[in-house]
């Protein structure tokens, strides 16, 4: 009987792997090959447009030139000599938007383990990088693209120290070419004060208080006083984990804190000043206009994360959430918007340009909520000098909707660019619908 036992139990891990590969090699099949888009070779003209400059400024009827994948000019009297013209007919031209915190690029199918490489086993991990895992060849990238997002930061997930991330396009052939920025940051979850019960704790979804939360800080304060120790000594063994988050004693790298509740935004930033790290960010920071005037005298921003939910609290005012970015901002706090790194998530994210839209339609006006899309995130993930505003000299990384960007009802990108290089913006949505399209005319 145990015999038989074993090779019925070997029978079925048999059959399971064979039942996840054919899922795999089929999701294979059915992906469609993304070609990605050829370098620039001749200037191009943006002619007739109304250009959205992220600067707060929009100019109507107005052109803008880039070459070599530089922007070279912006505004009315744009020399077209020798160049390649776009007439847009009073189309709107945006700077890319910019999705933070996001698991796009490293999450393909949540059932397929295979295609995810967003965490690894153990609590501290600074050393994994996502920007070397990072798949270019994503079915999900085409549909984000296609709502304007060229620009994304790969975040890992889990454990205490999660990892590294990068800033990288939506478009290359591979990790190498899409690389905007190499490890931008090093993701922390911070530890809560209360955790919610799971379904046999006896009290499933209810908060309940987190009883090993002492010990989990004290195991945090000592990986942060040896890597500091680490940095400011002269080891004669290289530790790659504690090498990994030398960046963050040395400000090239920002410690983002993954962090919602009021009390736990203060003691998360109070406890990385201690260790000295001079680049602090807070992601989620769904409680974060309780504590609006520490951020602000902190200097610390806030990537709000799905703006689109109910209050976490009861007593919170039902339009909390949609109405926070407007307040944070007139609290003087750098903002910027994002999804979070669940497993839905890279799905959901293409509608990052509509979170913005909502912000505008509670207290920021239309312009300063394309700027928590673009250059609020840019100088947030460290890249502003290169993208996040339509300027001269910045990298030509640009969007064209027949209607406002931030609208669902309007949001239409008909021409795209990733550093002058023109990006194809068929997707499967697209695909799917001139299919069935065809199938009912017919």
């Amino acid at each position: 009987m145990h015999r038989r036992a074993v090779c019925a139990t070997k029978h079925h891990i048999s059959m399971k792997k064979t039942f996840i590969l054919f899922f795999a090699l089929l999701f294979a099949s059915s992906a469609k090959a993304q070609t990605p888009a050829k370098p620039q070779t001749t200037p191009i003209v943006l002619q007739n447009g109304t250009i959205h400059t992220a600067t707060g400024e929009v100019l109507q009827g107005a052109s803008l030139r880039f070459e070599k994948g530089i922007i070279t000019a912006v505004g009315k009297d744009v020399n077209t000599q020798g160049a390649e013209i776009v007439d847009l007919q009073g189309q709107h031209v945006y700077p890319s938007l910019i999705l933070p915190a996001t698991a796009i690029g490293l999450n393909e199918v949540a059932q397929i383990r295979s295609t995810l490489d967003y965490a690894e086993t153990g609590e501290f991990n600074p050393n994994v990088r996502t920007q070397i895992v990072f798949n270019t060849d994503s079915e999900l990238l085409p549909t984000t693209r296609s709502n304007g997002t060229l620009i994304l930061q790969p975040t890992p997930r889990g454990g205490l120290v999660s990892g590294t991330s990068a800033v990288m396009h939506a478009d290359g052939w591979n990790w190498e070419d899409a690389t905007l920025r190499a490890d931008d940051g090093i993701h922390m979850n911070w530890v809560p004060m209360f955790t919610s019960g799971g379904f046999f704790s006896g009290n499933p979804g209810q908060m309940q208080k987190n009883e090993g939360r002492t010990e989990v800080l004290q195991e945090l304060e000592n990986i942060f006083a040896q890597a500091l120790a680490y940095t400011q000594g002269t080891p004669t063994t290289k530790n790659l984990k504690l090498e990994a988050m030398r960046g963050l004693f040395e400000g090239t790298k920002t410690l983002f804190i993954h962090v919602d509740f009021s009390k736990e935004i203060v003691e998360s930033i109070q406890f990385a000043q201690k260790y000295k790290v001079p680049k602090i960010a807070i992601v989620g920071g769904a409680q974060a206009i309780e504590v609006a005037d520490f951020l602000r005298l902190q200097q610390v921003p806030v990537i709000l994360e799905r703006i689109h939910r109910l209050p976490y609290l009861k007593e919170e005012n039902v339009w909390q959430p949609y109405q926070q970015p407007y307040l944070l901002k007139k609290a003087g706090v750098l903002v910027g918007l994002g999804y979070d790194t669940n497993d839905t998530e890279p799905m959901s994210a293409r509608n990052l340009p509509f979170l913005a839209g909502t912000a505008a339609g509670y207290g920021l006006s239309p312009e300063e909520a394309l700027q928590m899309v673009t250059i609020n995130t840019a100088k947030i993930l460290g890249v502003e000098a290169m993208v996040g505003t339509l300027e001269k000299g910045k990298h030509a990384t640009i969007v064209v909707s027949k209607g406002d960007l931030l609208d669902m009802r309007t949001n239409q990108v008909t021409l795209a660019y990733v550093q002058g290089r023109k990006v194809d913006l068929t997707d499967k949505h697209k695909q799917l619908y001139e299919k069935f399209k065809g199938k009912y005319e017919r």
